[in-house]
């Protein structure tokens, strides 16, 4: 089991700046428990409730003393969000470590029960936080029964994204078959796409372009998700398909070609629509998502997720264009980056409504809508040139580099948009409508598992 307590990148800083302080610093975090379908635990983490300084009896580089009144609030706030309360103070100095000293490990014990009954709450959890040239290091622990298990990582998804592994557990070495990346960007990130779980939504020729560029730069574990079969005209774009894999399920082929690829590879598949609840509720197990689906109805879940989950999504899009006589004259690319604080695609106007409803429906409720003239028909089959949709996939594994490694300016852009035809590339910025999901200040952030799920209405 690996237990991940995720981040907004803004609260992250605070965490930073609290470390960097010349004396202990302590708060509560609230967060919602994600239970995965893997056995695995995910904390999101929707805000930080700072002791104030009223309640501090004693304050220094080495210790502190509290009052009740530091923290009996915020436990009282975790049982109305229906939150877990997880303790949290810093080792403050430049090079201090996280590990719990003994007067930690005591203050534990007699938080635990207080913490849990004042919330409500089975659990009980927490963290020490340092930094050292300005990162954060953490260590920390959840109960819950008397039984104890580690946080094992810390993720911190935004505009940048930073992935930390528990201070107090051995560190791996990259496989020496990623020299090569480690001298463009080093170990550290090496060790992060080792780590990272992503889902690939979509295993057309964008997708599968995706699936191969990070499997060959270290990532391990990946699930696939796309309804449907091999065409003899997807053969053309797809990484690792052939004319004898035709009316296989796509994810089964680019499943088979990351194992290839990568034997120690793990590859979940689901060859269901995202657009199916249970199949969506699958997406709440990952770190990353690859939005690389064609449809505007499994982009409304996706741009969910994103808020729902504290979970990033890198969305690619390709379109093609042709005049008479089918010559291209329109080649056109956007990558667009959803996380925490930034605008999904509803507010960036991205998706179709009338066609994502359209999408929704059965094949047979479809086809009656479009005789009584109350429904559009559904695209037919897009161009589509296994050189453009690999250039889109490039473009996007980019942005996930680009994130964790910070080669770029500072804000990142949100969006990344190739005029192919025209050699522009250009990007911008965007911020959440004013009271939409995506919005912090409506408090659906993190909100994790929800009822109805996603807070959205599913078919079937």
């Amino acid at each position: 089991m690996r237990v991940t307590l995720v981040i907004p990148e803004h609260i992250a800083g605070e965490l930073l700046d609290a470390a960097s302080s010349d004396v202990e610093t302590a708060g509560t975090l609230l967060a919602q428990l994600v239970e995965t379908h893997g056995g695995d635990i995910r904390l999101l983490v929707r805000e930080v409730l700072w002791v104030p300084s009223d309640a501090y009896l004693f304050r220094g580089a080495e210790g502190l003393r509290i009052a009740s009144h530091g923290y009996v609030p915020a436990l009282a706030k975790a049982e109305a969000d229906q939150a877990i309360p997880i303790w949290l103070h810093t080792h403050p100095g430049k090079r201090a470590s996280p590990q719990p000293s003994v007067r930690d490990k005591v203050v534990d014990e007699e938080l635990a029960d207080l913490f849990q009954i004042r919330s409500g709450s089975p659990f009980y959890a927490a963290v020490v936080i340092a930094q050292r040239a300005g990162q954060l290091r953490f260590a920390g622990h959840i109960k819950a029964g008397g039984k104890r298990s580690d946080i094992d990582r810390l993720w911190v998804t935004g505009g940048r994204l930073a992935l930390y592994k528990n201070a107090l557990h051995a560190t791996t070495e990259p496989c020496g078959q990623f020299d090569r990346n480690i001298r463009a960007f080093g170990g550290e990130v090496q060790e992060v796409l080792n780590d990272l779980s992503v889902a690939i939504v979509g295993c057309g020729g964008t997708g599968s372009a995706v699936a191969e560029q990070l499997t060959r730069l270290g990532v391990r574990r990946f699930h696939l998700f796309d309804p449907k079969t091999l065409t003899e005209s997807n053969v053309t774009r797809v990484y690792g398909s052939f004319p004898a894999d035709i009316g296989k399920p796509k994810v089964n082929v680019v499943a088979s070609h990351l194992s290839r690829i990568a034997p120690d590879a793990m590859v979940a598949t689901e060859r269901k629509k995202i657009t199916l609840e249970a199949t969506a509720r699958r997406l709440g197990d990952v770190d990353i998502i690859f939005g690389c689906t064609d449809d505007n109805a499994g982009r409304l879940v996706l741009s969910r997720v994103a808020s729902f989950f504290l979970t990033p999504v890198i969305d690619c899009g390709v379109l093609l264009s042709s005049g008479s006589g089918g010559v291209l004259n329109g080649i056109n690319g956007r990558v667009t980056v959803l996380a925490p604080g930034l605008a999904c695609l509803v507010c960036r106007e991205r998706i179709d409504f009338q066609q994502a409803h359209v999408e929704m429906l059965s094949q047979d409720e479809h086809q009656r809508l479009v005789d009584e003239g109350y429904a559009p028909a559904l695209p037919g089959v897009e161009p589509a040139v296994v050189a453009f949709t690999t250039q889109v996939a490039a473009a996007a594994v980019g942005e996930l580099l680009e994130r964790l490694i910070r080669y770029g300016p500072d804000p990142v852009p949100s969006e990344v948009l190739v005029r192919v035809h025209e050699r522009e590339v250009s990007t911008n910025h965007q911020s959440p409508r004013d009271g939409h999901y995506c919005d912090p200040r409506t408090g659906k952030l993190g909100l994790g598992v929800t009822t109805p799920f996603l807070e959205q209405i599913w078919q079937g």
